[in-house]
C-alpha cells in the first residue's frame, strides 16, 4: 500500500474543503444578504461552509478497517444512473416542469442501486416530488412552473 493509498481520505477531504473554501470566496462577491432576504451569493457561501465541515470531518475521519480499501471493480450501473438522473432533470425541467423532472430524477437516481425495486424507487420519487413542489413551488416561490401548460 503507497502512501497515498494510506492517506487518500486525508486527500479527499482537503480537496472538498478547498472546493468549499473557492464558493465561499466566489459566493461573497455576489453579496450574502440575510435569512430574511438573501442575497445571491448566499447559498453558495452556506454550500462552501457546508463542504469545508464535511472536508474537514472526511480528513479527521480514520477509516473503520484501515487497510481493507482493496481494488474493487468500479460500479457502472450507479455511475450511470447518476448521469442519467441529471441529464433526465435538465432535458425535462423547462420541457415538463419541476413535478416530471423531479420524479424522473429522483426515479432514475433510485434505480442505480441494485437491490432497489421500481415500487420502492416509485415512492421514493413521489415522496421527494412532493416534498419538492412544496418547498420550491409554494414555499421558496421559486418562480418555475409545476407541471408546464397546467399547473404554473
Amino acid at each position: 500500500m503507497t502512501g497515498f493509498d494510506r492517506h487518500r481520505d486525508h486527500y479527499a477531504g482537503l480537496l472538498i474543503a478547498v472546493i468549499g473554501a473557492g464558493a465561499i470566496y466566489e459566493g461573497s462577491q455576489y453579496g450574502i444578504g440575510t435569512l430574511t432576504n438573501m442575497g445571491s451569493g448566499f447559498f453558495p457561501v452556506m454550500l462552501g461552509v457546508g463542504m469545508i465541515l464535511m472536508g474537514a470531518l472526511m480528513a479527521a475521519m480514520r477509516p473503520a478497517m484501515a487497510g481493507s480499501h482493496g481494488v474493487h471493480a468500479p460500479n457502472w450501473r450507479g455511475a450511470a444512473a447518476i448521469v442519467l438522473a441529471v441529464s433526465s432533470f435538465i432535458l425535462l425541467a423547462n420541457r415538463a416542469g419541476l413535478a416530471p423532472a423531479t420524479f424522473c430524477c429522483v426515479f432514475v437516481g433510485a434505480l442505480g442501486t441494485k437491490g432497489t425495486r421500481l415500487t420502492e424507487a416509485a415512492i421514493l420519487a413521489i415522496g421527494v416530488t412532493v416534498f419538492g413542489v412544496i418547498l420550491f413551488h409554494y414555499g421558496l416561490q421559486v418562480q418555475f412552473p409545476i407541471l408546464r401548460g397546467v399547473l404554473q
